[in-house]
């Protein structure tokens, strides 16, 4: 092991302009014109961000005291776990809105960027309240057990603009066309300035990964407190959301019981951070083998009930959508 090295606002710094740089690299230079993202290109960058994910792990682990590598690691694989319940959901609003195959990526990045900063501020915000009302964390147990309950026992209905609250107000003070304009979000229809359809596929993403961030967040405050360690595994795991979707999105039927595997793994995270009323610890390792364990076998469970279903796995089918 390396020295241990102080955490400083440099290293914030240093990390949030890491970043930013991959980031421009990719919409600038990887991704500058439209195009179709193939299954093998995502499957290229699915495994670069997960190797630069687990090289970061290794740099905290020379760097940092003991356990914090193996939190990041946990941090960042239940991120990562819950993420891909929401690649499924998107996938569900990108055929609602009949979205170009080549216009998807552009929606997504900056789908992502949102995402991140809105999840900065909510780690941040939890943060505080942490440090200032610790019991804020029971709370937030409980609240992991009832999602997960609610998942299991609750199915979703679809997709359903109406019922945003954002669709509703950009449709009542903006005039929203009915064609997509390119990757354009903003386009002219009649002489004035509108929105395309695209936009309201950027407020729909927006919010969802709103919703799934209020599991997410405290979902990895019950593995550390360490707001280094809870930002920096979120961002890998919302980095590699985009690839994660052009890999998985085809494949939304041989998934069908990923969501229950999900829902015990929020209910068991919960039931981690209750736990603490009473001084009982759960050991992050031990943590990390229940959450893969329980992923993984309900991806098998899955992919077995699929191959064995007397007909093809169901597809997302799109209704048309109300503009």
């Amino acid at each position: 092991m390396l020295c241990i090295v102080e955490i400083t606002p440099w290293h914030w710094a240093a990390f949030v302009a890491t970043v930013v740089v991959f980031l421009a690299l990719d919409l600038g230079v990887f991704h500058r014109a439209a195009r179709v993202v193939r299954f093998r290109e995502a499957l290229g960058w699915t495994a670069l961000w997960f190797s630069l994910a687990m090289a970061f792990a290794g740099l905290i682990k020379a760097t940092r005291p003991k356990g914090e590598a193996l939190e990041f690691v946990t941090g960042y694989l239940i991120e990562l776990s819950l993420s891909m319940d929401n690649v499924f959901v998107i996938a569900l609003i990108l055929a609602y809105f009949r979205v170009p195959k080549e216009q998807q990526h552009r929606v997504l990045f900056w789908g992502i960027l949102g995402a991140l900063l809105m999840r900065g501020a909510m780690i941040g915000l939890g943060a505080v309240l942490i440090k200032q009302f610790h019991w804020t964390l029971y709370i937030m147990g409980g609240f992991l057990v009832f999602t997960g309950i609610k998942m299991l026992f609750v199915d979703d209905d679809g997709v359903h603009p109406e019922k945003n609250i954002f669709i509703r107000l950009a449709r009542k003070f903006f005039p929203v066309s009915h064609d997509f304009d390119g990757q354009h979000f903003v386009t002219q229809l009649n002489g004035r300035r509108a929105l395309t359809p695209l936009a309201l596929v950027l407020m729909m993403v927006e919010t969802t990964d709103l919703i799934f961030a209020v599991d997410s967040i405290p979902a990895i405050f019950a593995v550390t407190q360490n707001t280094f360690i809870v930002f920096t595994s979120n961002v890998f795991a919302i980095l590699g959301l985009r690839s994660l979707y052009f890999l998985l999105a085809g494949a939304i039927g041989y998934f069908r019981y990923l969501k229950v595997g999900l829902a015990i793994v929020l209910a068991f995270i919960g039931v981690k951070m209750l736990l603490g009323i009473w001084d009982v610890q759960i050991r992050t390792g031990v943590s990390l083998a229940v959450v893969v364990t329980l992923i993984l076998v309900s991806m098998a469970a899955s992919i077995w009930a699929a191959r064995h279903a007397p007909t093809s796995p169901p597809d997302a089918k799109p209704t048309e959508p109300p503009l």
